[in-house]
């Protein structure tokens, strides 16, 4: 059986990971992939509108900011010093323009983080998302 992007996962067992993280990431629900997972900018939906999959077991907490610091910063990090020893711009200009890159970069990442985090614990069944089935 292959499974399309939009393919609900109805067996119980089905639930792989990398399809899951990419819904999420694309902020849809990690189920069936149509739904959408948050109900604003970063609150999670008690259930997915199309197909009814319960998503207020989720338990997101400080994951995604604590990520979304860990990329910008080690991207945006090296980038601060090579325009620094490259170009030595004025501190003004250069505090700025980063100020600007990093919040455009956080507001950007931390939605799909948490999207992605919330489709990590249904796909591995954490928190109350289904317990795997015994042999």
């Amino acid at each position: 059986m292959t499974m399309t992007d939009t393919a609900p996962m109805t067996d119980p067992e089905d639930r792989p990971l990398k399809p899951a993280l990419l819904r999420g990431w694309r902020r849809k629900c990690p189920n069936c992939g149509a739904g959408p997972m948050l109900r604003g900018y970063l609150k999670v939906r008690d259930a997915c509108p199309v197909c009814g999959e319960e998503l207020h077991h989720h338990r997101a907490d400080d994951g995604p900011a604590y990520l979304t610091i860990l990329i910008v910063g080690h991207l945006l990090a090296p980038l601060l010093m090579i325009t620094y020893v490259k170009w030595r711009p004025e501190p003004l200009v250069m505090a700025v323009g980063f100020t600007i890159g990093t919040v455009a970069l956080s507001l950007y990442l931390l939605p799909r983080l948490k999207g992605a985090l919330v489709a990590l614990q249904w796909a591995i069944r954490m928190h109350g998302f289904g317990s795997r089935p015994h042999d």
